[in-house]
């Protein structure tokens, strides 16, 4: 089943926060709770934040007592902003929120004063496109990418990048699932991605589905590996890549770049073209999203909270690898190499 989607005019996506222990699906019928549930982790990776939030605005839609068209795109801007507030990082999220409203304005012109139900559907419509849009950018890119992998590789992943991620099919691990499924024989070493821990509950609970042999190592074990011979890929997600090829992705990722360039080991991005921000120069301007620091200090070990009780910890959601460490960047249109900030422009449309 998809991640994200709409039935029976509410939005439904899995709690993320729960998995794999339980496999729960929640409501929603308000543009407020779905961006709280973005901000809370109820769903998470760039293309499926960027898929909720366009359902939010749909339901921003619905939720408009307004009865007139220039009322209801002030009440759909209102909650824009909402919506694009609840993470900064991923650029998905802003991005499919401006889309719906680009395309209401380019038919401003043509909405009359009673055209507010019309107008609704549109949203509705259009955040439904967007979604059946990122199944298929995901398979594309799972086919460019599953060419760079070998038979018998094994692979180091980092965070999550698979169906759960993503409306279906996943981007880093979608290219690993469909390698899988062309009958490669892969192994994957799951990073635990910490504090929040992706890795060892999401991504080992995909992998455990499509029936990947993985192991789950600490995110401080990839250098020894990278060391060993014992990797020969690497492939990751991105919340934001930048005009020049950086890419911003959950922390940790630059550590496992650098140890992956260190020792002549491919690292590869696995990015939609709707992650790439033209606009912005290098990732030195990417956002970079914060989160509580109780998500590191309420870490527990044998029962027992691990940092002292009056500890203050900080917690940085995002880190950014510089484009010198980036191999290749798969996208739904290819695979782009150096330079990127050359290349890139050439398969964004």
């Amino acid at each position: 089943m998809r991640t994200v989607f709409w039935e029976n005019n509410e939005l439904k996506m899995i709690d993320q926060r729960i998995l794999p222990a339980r496999f729960e699906v929640r409501s929603y019928r308000g543009h407020k709770e779905v961006a709280l549930a973005i901000t809370d982790m109820v769903v998470r990776g760039a293309p499926a934040i960027g898929a909720a939030a366009a359902f939010g605005l749909a339901l921003a839609g619905y939720e408009s007592a307004s009865s007139s068209t220039s009322g209801l795109i002030a009440d759909l801007q209102t909650a824009a902003a909402v919506l694009k507030s609840a993470r900064p990082t991923a650029v998905n999220l802003a991005w499919a929120v401006d889309r719906i409203l680009l395309s209401l304005s380019q038919r401003e012109r043509g909405w009359g004063e009673g055209d507010v139900d019309a107008m609704r559907q549109m949203v509705l419509n259009e955040a439904q496109k967007l979604a059946d849009e990122d199944v298929e950018i995901n398979k594309r890119m799972a086919e460019h990418g599953a060419a760079l992998i070998n038979d018998g590789d094994t692979i180091i992943h980092h965070c999550n990048t698979g169906a759960l991620a993503t409306v279906d099919w996943g981007t880093a691990l979608g290219v690993i699932r469909s390698a899988h499924e062309q009958g490669k024989k892969i192994h994957v070493l799951v990073d635990e991605t910490r504090p929040r821990l992706q890795g060892a509950r999401l991504t080992a609970w995909e992998l455990e589905q499509y029936g990947i042999p993985y192991e789950i190592i600490s995110d401080n074990m990839s250098g020894y590996f990278l060391k060993a011979g014992k990797v020969q890929k690497c492939f990751v997600g991105s919340d934001r890549t930048a005009a020049n090829g950086d890419v911003a992705n959950k922390i940790g990722t630059y550590m496992l770049a650098l140890a992956a360039f260190d020792n002549s080991v491919p690292f590869y991005p696995v990015v939609p073209t709707s992650t790439i921000d033209l606009s912005l120069a290098h990732g030195d301007l990417i956002p970079i999203e914060e989160r509580n620091p109780e998500e590191v200090l309420g870490l527990e070990f044998e029962g027992q909270r691990v940092a002292p009780q009056n500890a203050k910890a900080r917690n940085i959601a995002f880190d950014v690898t510089p484009h010198r460490l980036v191999t290749g960047i798969v996208t739904e249109n290819g695979v782009v190499y150096p330079p990127f900030d050359v290349n890139l422009k050439s398969v964004v449309k």
